[in-house]
């Protein structure tokens, strides 16, 4: 009875490993032959003239990140960033940035590994206008005119603080 089991055990393993195995040949070569996978952009929403950074799996030599149609059948619209190299490595990134001219709006990227045939797409959103200009920590300067506006309010409430104190001391010699 022991054997019996210990048997249909081994017999179960070995059916659902080779029934395993042909999935994980069809899954790619270590080299990036499968194609890119679970394919990323962060930000999705990127405003004009902006960076978008873009990631995807399956691509151990690198490859590239389109938008557009790359056989030059696509329209000039459709294509809002220049095509650029993914690192390799087993997770390939790219930094992308945006057209300053993009039309804003839902755009189609895609990327394609060296070596393989096979793209994949993702959607991301170009937003109208640039973004804020935040992180800069007060690297801008005042201009001329704001500096003359400041003198001219320190100026005033020196000149108002003066009269303050004379009227208030013309009043206590008054009262002694």
């Amino acid at each position: 009875m022991r054997v019996s089991r210990t048997l249909s055990a081994a017999a179960a393993a070995f059916a659902v490993l080779g029934l395993a195995t042909p999935l994980a040949v069809a899954g790619g070569a270590p080299g990036g032959g499968g194609g890119p996978s679970n394919i990323t952009v962060n930000p999705f929403a990127v405003h004009q003239g902006s960076v978008m950074d873009v990631s995807a799996s399956g691509c151990r030599q690198g490859g590239v990140v389109f938008s557009g149609d790359d056989r030059g059948r696509g329209r000039d619209r459709d294509r809002v960033f220049d095509e650029t190299e993914l690192r390799p490595g087993a997770i390939s990134f790219a930094r992308v940035r945006i057209y300053d001219h993009a039309d804003p709006g839902h755009y189609e990227l895609s990327v394609r590994c060296h070596g393989s045939s096979i793209i994949g797409t993702h959607q991301f959103q170009v937003l109208a206008g640039r973004g804020a200009q935040g992180g800069l920590g007060g690297s801008f300067g005042p201009t001329a005119t704001e500096t003359a506006i400041g003198a001219g309010l320190v100026g005033t409430a020196a000149l108002g603080a003066g009269v303050h104190l004379m009227r208030r001391r013309r009043t206590t010699r008054g009262r002694i």
